[in-house]
Order: C-alpha cells, then structure tokens, then sequence
C-alpha cells in the first residue's frame, strides 16, 4: 500500500502479502446487535469526522490508472468514495426521520443506482474528496447538535428490521465507511 509520509509516499509491509488472510463479509451479509451505550457517542462520533481524512490520506498518493481500476467487476477507488459521497444523503434523510418520530427509517436504494449512473471514474479525484468531506462534515455537526434524549429515539430499520436508536445509526454508518475503507485497501493490495 502506497502512503505518504515526511519523505513523500512509502510502501508498507500491507501490500506485501500474498493474499490477505480473512475475506472481508459482504455488506449486506452483516448483522448487528444495537447494544451500545451512549456513553461511546462521541467516539462514534470521531469515527465518523476522521473518514474523509482516511480517504485522503490513500486516494491523494495514487495514480489515476489505480484509482479507476476495476477487479473482479467491483467498484474502482474513485467509484467507493463516490458511493460514501453518494449514500451522505441516505444518512442526512434517516436522521430527518428519527427527528420527525417517524416509525421506519428511509430504506437504502440497494441498487446503487446514484452511484452507478453518477460515472465517479470520470470525476477527479480532489472534486469527490471534498465533495465527501463536506457531506460528511455537515452530518457530523447535525449529529453533535443531539442531546442525549435524541440519542436514543428509536425507529425500525427497513433492511435489518430490527430497531435502531440514533446512536447505533451512528455505528452503523461508521462500520459502512470501514467496510469500504477495508475494500479500498484490498485494491490497493492486489494492483500495488
């Protein structure tokens, strides 16, 4: 994996390997246990504030030829930031519907069809990083606006049909942008 230090970019002992040794679950196969007290908001918080930095940190050292390129017919690079730009607004509207009391949250378009039609790849790569970043930034200070009683105000998530608090929308949210971080760093893996 290609990351940039003091001394400009440097490889790491990631992209060595073989073959990585777990397979990451496909998103739609996790399941989740909403348990989590509010008391670990903030930290969900921090998780959520440092992705776009994350994403920076490994898109802004790469060629364009690895940020385009395709695997095994999956999203680029470029395409995953553009999804986590595109699905902002998903995470903005759920979090109108816990507000407003309603009783089951929005449902994701599983169909990627935003992020399919948007073209990504064509988009530089500066533009969907900040684009993220604002998204994401706007999100996090909405989140960081709640008290603790609308921490905990409860609607049925349409998928998982399962209750969630806002809190645990949170978590949920930060574990979407890992499984796509951890996507992106197998790219990088198997093209560096």
């Amino acid at each position: 994996m290609i990351l940039r230090g003091e001394a400009g970019p440097t490889k790491t002992r990631f992209c060595e390997a073989e073959s990585i040794m777990v397979r990451q679950t496909p998103w739609v196969e996790r399941e989740f246990e909403f348990k989590y007290p509010i008391g670990l908001f903030p930290g969900v918080i921090a998780r959520l504030w440092g992705t776009p930095a994350r994403l920076e940190e490994f898109a802004e050292s790469l060629p364009v030829d690895v940020l385009t390129a395709k695997i095994d017919h999956g999203w680029s690079i470029q395409e995953v930031i553009g999804h986590l730009g595109d699905v902002e607004e998903l995470h903005n509207g759920r979090l109108d519907d816990f507000l407003s009391g309603a009783e089951m949250l929005r449902a994701a378009n599983m169909a990627n069809s935003k992020t399919a039609r948007a073209a990504h790849n064509k988009t530089n790569i500066r533009e969907l990083l900040m684009s993220f970043r604002g998204a994401r930034l706007n999100f996090v200070r909405r989140l960081e606006e709640l008290d603790e009683k609308a921490v905990v105000r409860t609607a049925l998530h349409p998928r998982l049909k399962t209750p969630m608090r806002i809190i645990d929308m949170a978590f949920f949210v930060a574990e979407h942008d890992d499984h796509h971080v951890a996507a992106i760093l197998e790219i990088i893996r198997r093209l560096a």
